[in-house]
């Protein structure tokens, strides 16, 4: 590959990540890739199998996105995700994304832009957590690769309370595939070490003696969706996404 990363193998075990329930907020995990992760696991809050799907209105279907530009797919993944927070919320954009997606961090693999977007929505604590964006940016050093600086934060769903996160910095690189324009891969680093955010969680009286500081607060940023060739005026119907829906023939 142009840029030097392995594909992302399927393990012949899948582990599910939510929970043992086969219902519909479940998340399918190919690999857990740290034994406390693994462990954690095991204390996931459970699904209220009552409540309605948090991403019933997505279309997971749904046509595909033209191939745009590097710099102006960046500058679109930008402003949906400012606006979506999807890295925690799981209100993905699923046009941008390759079917045979996949995802890794620290902690853990899996396949499916569906499949991520339902394991991000039940991990994260919905009334707190924050995907704040730093920055999307083409990346100079990797081809065909645009990163992603953000400042993640809230709680997750473990234990009976949850636990919290001190606020912390994730990069995350998306490849884009070259003939497509769709994205194939996400992988993302975080800039403080797992033995941090695990210590910060369990013991916050430690952070900023034992761990690190908590990132410092964002101030907001103002980030419009681009104005993409050919749609006269980057609006149909009024709505922002003109130029994307002009992309798409719709």
């Amino acid at each position: 590959m142009a840029n030097g990363r392995t594909p992302l193998r399927t393990e012949n075990s899948i582990i599910l990540a939510a929970s043992e329930n086969n219902d519909t907020s479940t998340s399918d995990v190919d690999e857990y890739r740290n034994a406390p992760t693994a462990f954690l696991s095991n204390f996931m809050q459970s699904s209220d199998e009552a409540a309605a799907d948090p991403l019933a209105d997505i279309d997971f279907a749904a046509p595909k996105a033209s191939k745009l530009p590097l710099s102006t797919l960046a500058a679109v993944l930008d402003a949906e995700l400012y606006a979506k927070e999807w890295f925690v919320t799981g209100n993905v954009n699923p046009i941008y994304f390759d079917d045979a997606f996949q995802f890794q961090d620290p902690d853990v693999k899996l396949t499916g832009v569906e499949e991520y977007a339902r394991g991000v929505t039940k991990i994260f604590d919905q009334a707190t957590s924050r995907a704040e964006i730093i920055s999307s940016v083409v990346n100079g050093t990797i081809d065909n690769t645009i990163t992603i600086t953000w400042r993640l934060s809230g709680r997750v769903n473990i234990g009976p309370k949850g636990l919290p996160i001190k606020p912390y910095i994730c990069y995350t690189d998306f490849t884009i595939d070259e003939e497509s324009g769709l994205i194939t891969f996400q992988e993302d680093r975080f800039d403080i070490p797992g033995w941090d955010i695990l210590l910060s969680a369990l013991f916050p009286f430690l952070i900023g003696t034992v761990t690190k500081e908590a990132s410092p607060e964002l101030e907001p940023r103002v980030v419009e969706m681009p104005v993409l060739s050919g749609s006269g005026g980057g609006k149909k119907d009024g709505g922002i996404f003109g130029g994307l829906f002009q992309q798409l023939g719709l």
